[in-house]
């Protein structure tokens, strides 16, 4: 599903991306998934996307300015959900709600899903920006095991 808003930039638009445009994705994520090569990230996404994951772009004038991974889960202790994934918008782009439409195209999806919730992990950083568009902090803490 393809939506349209506005930034003080332009015309923003969010929209699924297409296999093809995964590389186009690439040097926006590498800002924050700098241990990924251009040919690890698209096998990544490609082997993802067959569970659901999706890339989804935000555009401002045609340019693609912001991404965030999303695939929906189903777990015993949280139901329907969808997870988000690896928000990031580019540093010329912050502050111009790209970051906002993301995420409100990805709460509209849920509900169009029947969903929820939305869960993310978010870094300590982007917790306020999180908080205001009425995240809260999950109770349960997330642990892992390197193997």
């Amino acid at each position: 599903m393809t939506r349209t808003g506005s930034a003080a930039s332009g015309k923003i638009t969010i929209r699924k991306l297409e296999p093809a445009e995964w590389r186009l994705a690439f040097p926006v994520i590498a800002v924050l998934r700098t241990h990924l090569t251009l040919d690890e990230f698209v096998e990544r996404v490609d082997r993802q996307s067959f569970a659901g994951y999706a890339l989804v772009g935000a555009f401002v004038d045609g340019r693609l300015v912001g991404v965030l991974g999303v695939r929906p889960v189903h777990t015993l202790a949280r139901g329907a959900h969808l997870q988000v994934d690896d928000l990031v918008v580019a540093d010329e782009a912050r502050r111009a709600d790209i970051g906002k439409a993301l995420m409100d195209h990805v709460e509209r999806e849920a509900v169009v899903r029947c969903m929820q919730a939305v869960f993310l992990d978010a870094r300590s950083e982007a917790v306020p920006f999180y908080k205001s568009l009425g995240f809260g902090l999950h109770h349960a803490p997330a642990m892992r095991k390197l193997l």
